[in-house]
This record gives C-alpha cells, structure tokens and sequence, in this order.
C-alpha cells in the first residue's frame, strides 16, 4: 500500500482540506457532516441525483459544503482528482469488481498519489480513542452485536454501539474516551480498508458469501480475516468453525479466545451455558432457537466476559433479549401456523441453519433471490428432508426448483403477497411458514430488510379481522 502523503490521525487534521465523500447513504451523510464540522472543503459525490436523495440531502443540514449528484463520470473524475482525502461508501473501493470501473480507475489513481482513500468505519478508527470491541462473521454478527450491547448495558459499561448495524460512529469520534467500549459490527466491504485492529475481536464464524464480490473463496476469506490479523487485544473464535480454527491457528500464542457448543471457555454442558467454568443459566432459558443461534450466545458471553461484564449481568441479558427482527423472528400465528422472518438468510448456510433450528416440525419454506454464485445442492437435500412444500420467489427460482421439483410439493410466487397465500395454502396447523431465502433481495427488494417486511404485512393481511395471534 502506497504511503498516505498526509494522514488523517486527529480532527484537526482535517480543517482546510479537500475531502470528498463517494455516496450519500448512511455512511456518506455522518463522514460529510463531520467534516465539515471539523473544517473541511466538503464534495459530496453520489451517481443518483438531488431528487433521489432528497432525503440525505436534507440530513445534511443547512452545512457549507459542494453537492455533485448525478454528474458524469468525466466530472466525478476531476473530483477524485483533486481531493485530498477520498471517503467512500463500503461498497465502493479499487478491490471490488462491482465498483465500475472508471471509478476502480480513478480510485486506484489517487491511492497510488499518496491519497488516503478510507471508509467511514477507517476514518473511525483513525480518530477514536474509545476501546473497540469488533464484530464480524459470515452469519450471525447483526445478533452477536446487538446482544453484546445488551450485555454491556446489563453491565453498566459506557458504550455506542455502530457500524455495519446501521449507525455510523464517526460523528462520535471525539465524544467517547478511553473508557468507553465502540462496539463494532463489521462486514466483508468495511474490513478491506481498515487500518488497525480492535482492542477485543469476536468472529462468528467464516462460511462462503459474497464470491460475486470478492472473485473466490479464499479471497473472501482474507478479507474477513484482516480484523484478526490487525488484532490489538483477544480475538474470540468458533472452535466449532473449521476456518476460524485455521486463523486462531495463526495468531500469536494466547490471542484466541474460544468458544463452542462442547469445548471451549464458553460452552454447554448438561444443559447449562458455562462461562470460565461457572455456570451462567439453562440453555432451556436462552430465548433464541437454534444452534446456531447458541453459538452466537455464546461468542457474546464470552466477548462480555472479556470486556469486563459480570457474569450475572451477562446471564440476566440473554434472558431477555428479544433477537433482531428478519432473523429467525416470529411474527405470530394464523389458523395454528406459525410464521417465521428469517429475510436475513441470504446463503444457503444460512437456510440451512434455520431449518435445522426447528427440529422435526414440519416447513412451508419460501426461498429464492438474487444468488451469490454459491452451490445449493446441499440446501435442496435438507429441503427435501425437512419441507412439507416450498415456495420459490426470484432469480433462483429455477435452479432450486430443478433440484426438488418431484421431491416435495413446489409453486413459484412473482410477488411476497402471493408466496405467503401460496404458503398458507399448503400448510398445516402446526406447521412453520419460514421465509429463509438463501440469496440476496435485490431482484424483487431494495435489500433483506425490505423483503422481511413485505412477508411481515403479507402475514398481516392473511388474518384482517382475526389479526396475527402472539
């Protein structure tokens, strides 16, 4: 990597210089707003134009800075070329070949001037002097986040909690000391670009996603790994994951930390969670369903643990946490079926795990969307084990159907409203309708929380006058 020719390490190093934001989404709207509070020269650049992001706009506030929406590509240019500072939005970056390739082109151009080139999340790191507690995996990270906070909060330890989970905490760089913990989620687009580590590190697991974006398996791999290799204190692995135990195998003696569903500082036993050896609660008590979810239990208890939370603070968070909605969230039952939102399952992994969380109980499962170029032949084995029917929406519609068509009861749906009638059509009281679609949303939604929601007022409308029962 090219040197920086003028870092960013404190806020002032940002007063009188140049810096332009490529993306007004959430990320692009808090770097904007704190630069040029800090004194920047602000250029923000986003494809879409002024009336597509009315909205951003106007969370910009009434801040002096220079707006380019919806310019040319040979104009957006000239500004990449004269910044002094490139902040970009996780999606866009010189490693991915979905950024287009004029703006691969230009990007690469600055980084190779000496041009910091960073993310929100970077520029974070960069300036914050709170703890950071960082968050990744392929699955399961979203609701290892959410639950640590829980546990910190339990625990009276000061904390934000941001990142890839929705809230950017650049703007509150300045404000948390070093005793505050950062809690941190962090995605395969955010690690790429970071330039230090985490002060306490919790991984999930290490599946296959995303090789659209990062070209092959190992590829992916690297970029999850950075947030370990960058590691300033522990790093909490899944020594039930075979590619986590691989990178605990290469940190330095003592950086892993390890939990699992039989070994490990955090595990079962007899139906108990056991922290450092001393019993936390039944796993009867832990309100969310799976194994995989126990995992994700217990990757937060052990990260709490380390950050400092007690033990009975920790235990009385599990109890109460209610999960994050789209994965695995009932919504509620209808004529004695139950319906379940898990949009957030976009592998077929992650499908996998769902399904096997609810044991012997029969399936209505919706599926399908935009793949990922992943391999679903196994997921059609459990589909085929485990389903009554399946109903199948978007671009994977066909290949799944190939693989169970014959097999179990298959319909097709081009709308959610139609796939969930489809589905209550062929269910059973006692029976679940899962939405577990294992592959992206952007064929049909603007993104996984989107199409959880349609299957959330497609449940609604099943029952107008009954209503959805608790």
């Amino acid at each position: 990597m090219m040197t920086e020719a003028a870092p960013i390490t404190t806020r002032g190093d940002l007063a009188g210089r140049q810096v332009l934001v490529v993306g007004l989404a959430r990320s692009g709207i808090a770097v904007a707003r704190f630069a040029a509070d800090a004194g920047a020269r602000v250029t923000v650049y986003d494809r879409r134009t002024a009336a597509e992001l009315a909205d951003a706009v106007t969370a910009l506030g009434d801040r002096r800075l220079r707006l380019a929406l919806g310019v040319a590509p040979d104009a957006a240019t000239a500004l990449v070329n004269s910044a002094q500072l490139i902040v970009t939005s996780p999606s866009i970056s010189t490693r991915f070949p979905t950024t287009e390739p004029w703006l691969r082109e230009a990007l690469g151009a600055a980084e190779s001037r000496g041009i910091p080139v960073v993310s929100e999340v970077d520029l974070f790191l960069r300036l914050t002097r709170a703890r950071v507690l960082g968050v990744t995996g392929t699955k399961g990270k979203t609701t290892t986040t959410a639950l640590l906070g829980a546990m910190l909060t339990a625990g009276a330890l000061p904390h934000e909690v941001g990142g890839n989970i929705g809230r950017p905490l650049v703007e509150l760089a300045e404000a948390l000391g070093p005793d505050d913990w950062a809690v941190l989620e962090l995605s395969e687009l955010q690690l790429p670009t970071i330039s230090r580590g985490a002060d306490l590190s919790v991984y999930t697991n290490i599946l296959a996603d995303h090789l659209d974006r990062h070209g092959s398996l190992e590829a992916y791999r690297a970029a999850k790994m950075r947030l370990a290799e960058l590691a300033r204190g522990p790093v909490v692995l899944n020594i039930d994951d075979p590619v986590s135990r691989e990178l605990g195998a290469r940190l330095a003696p003592g950086t892993a930390r390890w939990y699992g569903l039989a070994e490990g500082e955090a595990r079962l036993r007899d139906g108990t969670l056991l922290l450092a050896d001393t019993a936390l609660l039944p796993v009867d008590a832990v309100p969310l369903p799976g194994a995989h979810m126990l995992r994700n239990v217990l990757a937060a208890a052990l990260g709490a643990h380390l950050a400092g939370v007690p033990h009975a603070a920790i235990a009385d968070a599990i109890r109460s946490f209610p999960g994050v909605p789209h994965r695995l969230e009932t919504l509620g039952s209808v004529g004695g079926v139950r319906y379940v939102n898990d949009s957030q399952a976009t592998i077929p992994l992650a499908t996998l795990a769902a399904l096997d969380a609810f044991g012997t109980a029969p399936v209505v499962l919706i599926a399908g969307g935009r793949g990922k170029g992943l391999d679903y032949r196994q997921l059609a084995e459990a589909i085929v084990r485990s389903c009554r029917a399946a109903v199948l929406i978007g671009e994977t519609a066909p290949e799944l159907e190939r693989l169970i068509a014959g097999r179990i009861p298959v319909a097709r749906a081009a709308a959610m409203s139609d796939a969930v009638a489809t589905a209550r059509a062929a269910a059973l009281p006692g029976d679940i309708v899962l939405l577990s679609p294992a592959a992206a949303s952007f064929d049909m939604f603007r993104d996984y929380a989107a199409r959880g929601d349609a299957f959330r007022v497609a449940v609604g409308d099943l029952a107008p006058t009954a209503g959805v029962e608790a």
